[in-house]
Formats: structure tokens, C-alpha cells, sequence
């Protein structure tokens, strides 16, 4: 099974988080909303499979690259 990293694509803050570990996920789910330069950058699964793991929680300020979310894909 191989794992998929979510990175954050820009620094700012999560606003919404629409998963926790061990959900199940398709390719295209919301993962969460992180508010970047004033907009709202939905982040979306790039595969489909389960959330692993979660870094992430309403409020939480994360930089470009910080992994968000780990999904093992199958």
C-alpha cells in the first residue's frame, strides 16, 4: 500500500477540517480549507484511499510544505 502526503501549497491558516483519521477518502474529497493571502485554497485529496493521519485542526497555522494529511491509497 503506498502512503500519499496532502501538503499545504501556500503558508496560512486552516479554517475547516472535513476528515479525521481513518476515514475514507476518493480522489477529490475535501480535506480541508486553509485561508492563504485573504482566499480560501480548498485542499483535496489526491487519491483515493483512507486518512491516516491528520496534522492539522481549525485554527492551526501551517506553512508551504507542511504535511497536512496521509492517505494510503487502495
Amino acid at each position: 500500500m503506498a502512503e500519499q502526503i496532502v501538503e499545504a501549497p501556500a503558508p496560512g491558516k486552516i479554517l475547516r477540517v472535513y476528515v479525521e483519521a481513518g476515514t475514507p477518502v476518493a480522489e477529490g474529497d475535501r480535506i480541508c480549507i486553509v485561508e492563504a493571502l485573504k482566499m480560501e485554497l480548498p485542499i483535496v485529496a489526491p487519491v483515493g484511499g483512507t486518512v491516516k493521519a491528520l496534522n492539522i485542526s481549525p485554527g492551526k497555522t501551517v506553512e508551504a510544505g507542511d504535511p497536512l494529511a496521509v492517505i494510503i491509497e487502495g
